[in-house]
Order: C-alpha cells, then sequence, then structure tokens
C-alpha cells in the first residue's frame, strides 16, 4: 500500500501495559514517605514526564523536599520499575498489538512511537519490536511534556510527514490533547468517557481491526 498516513504509538497502556509497573513503584515510594496512592490518582499519571508525576505525588502527600532528595526518589523509583520489567518478553504485548504491528510492517506503512517513557528503548528491546519503527522518540528527546504536542511532531519528522498525515494511538487525556494540539488524528484506547476528545475511541487494541487501519491510513 503506497502514500499512507504514518502512526505513531504510545508505549505504556497502548503497545503493553506498564502502568501497573508505575503504579506499584510510585506507591513504594509514596509509603515509605508515609503516605499512599489510589489506582484512581495513578490515572491522573498516564501520560505524565516523571519529573511531573513525582511533582503531583508529593502534592497529594503535601510533602516538601530539597532538590537532591528529589532527584534520589525519581532514580530509586526509576530503578525499582526497571527491575519489575526486566523480564518483560513478547508475551508482554496487549492482545490485538501484534496482529496491528505485523500488518503495518509486512505493508511496509511506517510507524514510530512516541512516549513519554524514559525506559522506551529498553522496553521495546525486550518486547523484541524496537527494529520495526521508523523512529523512535521518548523522554530522554523531548524538553516539554504531554500535552505539549514536542514528542508527536519530532516523530512525525522521524516518519518523514506532515503532522496532518500522522494518526496517534494513545490512551491518556494528555496523549489525546497533545495530538490533537499537533493538529494529527487521534485514536484513544481506553475509557470512551475519560477519552473522549479523541477522533476514535476503542476500550482495548483488540477493537482496532485490520479494516479500521486499512480505512484510516489511506489518504
Amino acid at each position: 500500500m503506497n502514500n499512507t498516513k504514518g502512526i505513531i504509538f504510545d508505549l505504556d497502556g497502548v503497545i503493553v501495559d506498564t502502568a501497573k509497573f508505575h503504579y506499584l513503584a510510585w506507591r513504594k515510594m509514596a509509603n515509605d514517605l508515609g503516605f499512599d496512592i489510589t489506582l484512581e490518582q495513578n490515572e491522573q499519571l498516564k501520560g505524565v514526564s516523571r519529573v511531573h508525576s513525582l511533582q503531583q505525588i508529593l502534592g497529594w502527600g503535601n510533602k516538601t523536599v530539597t532538590e537532591e532528595e528529589f532527584q534520589q526518589l525519581m532514580s530509586s523509583k526509576n530503578e525499582d520499575y526497571l527491575a519489575k520489567i526486566a523480564h518483560m518478553d513478547e508475551g508482554d504485548l496487549l492482545p490485538g498489538v501484534k496482529k496491528v504491528l505485523d500488518y503495518l510492517t509486512e505493508n511496509n506503512i511506517p510507524f514510530a512511537l512516541g512516549s513519554a517513557s524514559k525506559n522506551a528503548r529498553p522496553i521495546l528491546k525486550g518486547l523484541k519490536i524496537e527494529h520495526r519503527f521508523k523512529g523512535i522518540v521518548d523522554g530522554n528527546d523531548v524538553t516539554k511534556a504531554k500535552p505539549n504536542p514536542e514528542v508527536f511532531l519530532i516523530a512525525a519528522e522521524k516518519l518523514g510527514m506532515a503532522p496532518e498525515e500522522c494518526i496517534v494511538m494513545e490512551d491518556s487525556v494528555a496523549g489525546v490533547e497533545a495530538a490533537n494540539l499537533a493538529g494529527m488524528t487521534s485514536i484513544g484506547i481506553g475509557d470512551r468517557e475519560i477519552l473522549k476528545e479523541a477522533d476514535h475511541i476503542f476500550s482495548d487494541f483488540t477493537g482496532v481491526d485490520i479494516e479500521f487501519i486499512e480505512k484510516i491510513v489511506r489518504k
């Protein structure tokens, strides 16, 4: 298939579910500081950078720390998180994802990653799909967090496409907003009410069938 649009995938909650590992690591950190965070609060951290996530959590716990302590907390949380994801493999791809990635690869439809995660590359390596992406943009490549569209605009450049030629698959409100601000087509993966600003919404990736992909990537 020629003359197609490109697809930009978020990572956490779209390709693989690492949100649970983030939650467990953030919760352990909060517990060590003397308070707790809920799953509902964790929803607000989806698509948000590590720095802003920690700032949010400290606010919830009404905690003030020095800059040195802040950096130590980020580092220890990330070490805990990396230990939890170290054993991920292809079996951890979310249901329906492999089918779509296989179709895109076989039909030479370019796709890239646009993620806030600074651990995106090791995760993709563990999943054995890193080589499939034409471009990878993660938290190490950007200075502005979603909903700023920077991550997706850089991904579009790596695809060699204009923003309006790109489709973004996201599971977070911040990510959908970033895609919309970039002038891209947004596909929400998750709760319809939460992601109501997306152009298209699926409860999970199993609903994203090949027929839909064929239709949406055609210019």
